[in-house]
């Protein structure tokens, strides 16, 4: 397996000598391509997907436009040009005391990239997900590993990867795709030497090993690894005086999207006591008793799920407030809601996990600065949300800078379920939620992490790169000698 997994690593190799000179008007074309060739395999993708996922059809068919969307937003965004970060600094032969060489500074692919497909997600985060997408969009080769839980699906939707890059004459080997549920395949693509970066989505075990996988190595890649979070969510009290029956309803529906398999669920709420604290429990406990239980995607999944909500239950000082029922069918994961009081959290760090599912645990402080300290203790998340009223927010405006602190994305007066993709999005965050918070895997800024800067001093013109050319023959804005601009010369 490790002879015929370096065998495509070679093939990507070829492709990336050719793929990374394509002007990016053939990348955007590309990218749109495989959004139609998607779209046009119909219906049997959706059945396929439902089958492999336990996922209903709404929800997939909205995956399919998420995926579809996103390739052409990435299309789009290739067409502009700002990913470049075109920078020139002219010549200045009479500059005294020393002249001053002409400068010029782009970003470049940085060569084939590794791929692993989330359960969670079977298209938008998957094979044509974004991490593919992204990849495809820097002038990178793509090396898929599809993930085990959707086989079928994964391979539908590498056949439309393939029919677009033969419609679009792409280089054979820029899009490969890789079965299997062996740990060692994943292993042998990480650590062959021709790989440069890898993209995953998944469990902090998952990542932790494919960042010692790469770490092993003669030359040390990236690895972008999101790996989960429980999302601390702050209630403050005026909200819940003036809102708590509306924001019970408003988190149970959260807690259960998608039986809570969302690495932006809503795992842990802050509140500080009170008896509007007390009331909200109550109703939120009665939202999630309306709830019913659905199917999970896999058996892995639900098997987690299940051992670790029965742990936490069992841990000194949570206290159930809606225990999940238990005759429930096969896969099927029902919502639950437990509480703590905030020195038995901070004592405890197995209550710091995340539970993936449609679980939530909340923890009783007892006034603001323990909430604080409760919030500082779970470390890096991809999202926290802070909701209150504006007397709230006036009464406690020290909030904002420590959730800067703690998340990639912050969230007033909403639910972090459910991420928009566009240019401003951040879908990152500090460690342990990803391996490296300077990045994101949603949004087209995604770019970046399959990039690399390359400055070319006193390069002849006809050289260079075009997005640096005298000429500016694909009319960006550069900054030319500090000044932005789309004049050539």
């Amino acid at each position: 397996m490790t002879q015929d997994i370096h065998a495509v690593m070679q093939r990507a190799k070829a492709a990336a000598n050719i793929y990374r000179q394509a002007e990016p008007e053939a990348i955007a074309k590309f990218l749109e391509t495989i959004a139609d060739e998607i779209e046009a395999i119909g219906p049997d993708l959706i059945t396929t997907a439902m089958a492999e996922s336990n996922l209903p059809e709404g929800r997939l068919t909205g995956e399919r436009g998420r995926t579809c969307g996103q390739l052409r937003l990435f299309a789009q965004y290739v067409r502009g040009g700002s990913w470049a970060d075109a920078v020139i600094d002219t010549a200045m032969p009479e500059r005294q005391p020393f002249p001053r060489a002409d400068i010029r500074r782009m970003t470049r692919p940085l060569g084939p990239i590794v791929v692993f497909g989330a359960s969670n997600f079977p298209l938008a985060f998957s094979t044509a997900g974004g991490d593919t997408a992204s990849a495809l969009a820097a002038g990178c080769p793509v090396v898929i590993k599809g993930h085990p839980a959707h086989p079928k699906t994964s391979e539908l939707v590498f056949g439309a990867m393939e029919k677009a890059a033969k419609a679009c004459d792409m280089p054979d080997g820029v899009v490969q795709h890789v079965g299997g549920s062996a740990f060692s395949i994943g292993q042998a693509l990480v650590q062959d030497p021709i790989t440069q970066g890898v993209g995953f989505t998944g469990s902090f075990t998952g990542g932790q090993a494919l960042v010692k996988y790469a770490q092993e190595r003669e030359q040390p890649i990236p690895v972008f690894a999101e790996m989960g979070s429980v999302n601390p969510v702050l209630f403050l009290p005026d909200t819940l005086t003036q809102n708590g029956a509306q924001l019970a309803a408003q988190y149970a529906g959260s807690i259960t999207l998608g039986v809570g398999q969302f690495c932006t669920n809503p795992g842990l709420m802050l509140a500080i006591e009170g008896a509007e604290l007390d009331t909200f429990v109550e109703a939120l406990g009665a939202e999630l008793s309306q709830k019913a239980a659905d199917k999970m995607l896999h058996e892995g999944i639900h098997s987690n799920y299940q051992k670790k909500l029965g742990d936490i239950l069992q841990e000194k000082g949570v206290t159930t407030v809606h225990e999940p029922v238990e005759d429930v069918a096969v896969l099927e994961a029902p919502p639950a809601l437990a509480t703590v009081q905030a020195a038995d959290f901070l004592e405890n760090p197995k209550l710091h996990e995340e539970i993936f599912g449609p679980f939530a645990l909340l923890v009783k402080c007892e006034d603001i600065d323990q909430l604080l300290a409760v919030w500082k203790a779970v470390g890096g998340q991809l999202t926290t949300t802070i909701m209150g009223t504006a007397k709230d927010l006036d009464d406690y405006d020290q909030l904002l800078p420590v959730a800067e602190e703690i998340a990639g994305r912050v969230i007033f007066n909403g639910v972090p379920t459910g991420v928009e993709v566009g240019h401003a999005m951040i879908h990152g965050g500090p460690w342990p939620a990803t391996t490296d918070s300077r990045y994101t895997s949603v949004g087209t800024s995604a770019i970046r992490r399959w990039l690399r800067p390359v400055c070319y001093q006193d390069c002849p013109d006809h050289l260079l790169p075009a997005a640096l050319r005298n000429g500016n023959p694909l009319g960006l804005w550069r900054k030319v000698n500090g000044e932005w601009t789309k004049r050539g010369w």
